[in-house]
C-alpha cells in the first residue's frame, strides 16, 4: 500500500529473491520511461523501496505520480 510522507508517495515490496526484485525493477524501468517518469529507489536482496514525486513541480507529490504507482501496481 502507498503511503504519502516527506513529499512522495512511498511502498517497500518484497520478493521470493533477488531475481524476482530485479525483474519487477525491469517491468517499473520500462514502464517509467515510457511515462517519462522515473522513481528514486533502493533494491537490497528482495527488498525494493520506491519512492514517487515530480520534481518538475517542486518535489511534490502529484497526479503523475499517483498514475504511476497505480501502474507499478498492476505489475506486482
Amino acid at each position: 500500500m502507498w503511503t504519502e510522507k516527506e513529499n512522495a508517495l512511498y511502498q517497500k515490496f518484497e520478493f521470493a529473491d533477488f531475481s524476482a526484485a530485479f525483474a519487477f525493477m525491469t517491468r517499473v524501468a520500462l514502464l517509467a520511461e515510457k511515462m517519462d517518469h522515473h522513481p528514486r529507489w533502493t533494491n537490497v536482496y528482495n527488498t525494493v523501496e520506491v519512492w514517487l514525486n515530480t520534481h518538475d513541480a517542486g518535489d511534490v507529490v502529484t497526479e503523475k505520480d499517483r498514475k504511476l504507482a497505480s501502474q507499478i501496481d498492476k505489475i506486482v
